[in-house]
C-alpha cells in the first residue's frame, strides 16, 4: 500500500520513478531495483535522444487504463461489470504491465527490456499496451452490464 508521504527517487527527483522501482523491488532490495531503472533511463537516453523522464510518462499515460472489469454476483450469475479505473489504480496497473511486459521479452538484461517495454509504450506499441487494449476491448463487449456496477 502507498503512503501519501512517497519520497522522490534520489537521481530525478521523481515521486513516478520512485513509485516505479518500488514496483521493480524484489526481496527488499531498493538498491538493485534503482540500478535497474537508471541503467534503463540510460538506454532510454541514448536510444531516443530525449529526456528518459518525459517518455517514460508518456509511456505510463499511454498504457494507463480509463476501464477495468470486474466479477460481480448478481443472482447466481457471475458478470463482468465495467468500471473506471480511479486515482493510484491507474498508475500502478501501468507500472505493473510495463513490467510484465519487459519480463517476457527473454534474452535480455531487465534494463535493456525496460527500456524497450518503455519506448514501445512511448510509441503505443509493445505488450503493456496490447494488455491495456485487451481490457478495454472486454470493458466494451461487457458495456451491457454496467448497470450492475455500485
Amino acid at each position: 500500500m502507498m503512503t501519501n508521504k512517497e519520497t522522490p527517487d534520489p537521481k530525478y527527483n521523481n515521486i513516478s520513478v520512485s513509485k516505479f522501482t518500488g514496483q521493480i523491488l524484489k526481496k527488499g532490495k531498493k538498491f538493485k531495483a534503482q540500478k535497474i531503472v537508471y541503467q534503463c533511463f540510460e538506454i532510454i537516453k541514448e536510444k531516443t535522444r530525449k529526456d528518459p523522464i518525459d517518455i517514460f510518462d508518456e509511456a505510463v499515460r499511454n498504457v494507463a487504463p480509463s476501464l477495468e472489469v470486474k466479477a460481480k454476483r448478481v443472482g447466481g450469475a457471475n458478470y463482468q461489470v465495467p468500471v473506471p479505473v480511479i486515482g493510484e489504480r491507474r498508475l500502478t496497473l501501468a507500472f505493473r504491465w510495463i513490467i510484465q511486459g519487459a519480463k517476457s521479452k527473454k534474452g535480455k538484461n531487465m534494463a535493456s527490456a525496460l527500456a524497450l517495454e518503455i519506448i514501445d509504450a512511448a510509441k503505443k506499441q509493445g505488450s503493456a499496451i496490447r494488455t491495456r487494449d485487451n481490457i478495454h476491448k472486454m470493458a466494451e463487449a461487457n458495456k451491457a452490464f454496467a448497470h450492475f456496477a455500485r
